[in-house]
């Protein structure tokens, strides 16, 4: 049997003499109670962008999906297996969440190869390229902007998926019937890894703002 890697049992460590030690009641109370998020995040699986850490959210707070390109496809309930629209399915109807945030990051792998099909996968890949096809159309009408240098079609497109994500959302029944009612909310949001900033999208404009802290 492989060993398991030393860096993350060193992590579990101080994690039981740290934060688990000074929050132990609340374990045990969430594992008693069950998780009661708030909010939904479908994120990036990017290990550079942790949502809980962007946050400051401790456990039970957040109901994170994330995938590559932090993407959310249309609603398609055929044979196929679907990760992301069963966790949407059971944070919306079994956890009740009443916001959804897709939260895309700067320099996103995904966003990159999207914009770049030509280049040479490491591997031929049975998953990655039918996934990041869902951005196909966005893609294409980015590349076609000639005018705009290769880091300002990748910031573009990392916005643009975004919205792309909540349009999807809003073709899941019991996403548009909630917030048709005004019991559920959608939110956008761009976290710039080198940096620290985080910028939410206007719900009414679709741009970009950084909010006042």
């Amino acid at each position: 049997m492989a060993q398991f890697p030393d860096e993350l049992l060193n992590g579990y460590r101080n994690f039981m003499s740290g934060r688990y030690a000074g929050e132990s009641e609340r374990y045990q109370r969430l594992a008693k109670e069950g998780q009661k998020p708030k909010a939904m995040i479908v994120a990036c699986c990017d290990s550079r962008s942790a949502p809980e850490t962007i946050f400051d959210c401790g456990p039970g707070e957040l109901f994170v999906v994330r995938n590559v390109a932090n993407l959310v496809p249309p609603y398609e309930p055929d044979g196929n297996y679907h990760s992301t629209s069963a966790a949407l399915e059971f944070a919306v109807q079994s956890l009740k969440v009443r916001d959804i945030i897709v939260m895309g990051h700067g320099r996103c792998g995904g966003i990159g190869a999207a914009l770049s099909p030509s280049a040479e996968p490491l591997s031929p890949g049975d998953f990655i390229g039918k996934w990041m096809g869902l951005l196909d159309k966005p893609a294409e009408q980015i590349r076609k902007a000639g005018i705009l240098t290769s880091a300002e079609r990748q910031r573009a497109l990392e916005r643009v998926s975004i919205r792309n994500s909540l349009h999807n959302l809003r073709t899941f029944p019991c996403v548009k019937i909630l917030e048709d009612a005004g019991k559920m909310r959608l939110h956008g949001a761009w976290f710039d890894i080198s940096t620290g900033e985080l910028w939410i999208m206007d719900a009414a404009s679709g741009d970009f703002v950084r909010p006042e802290l």
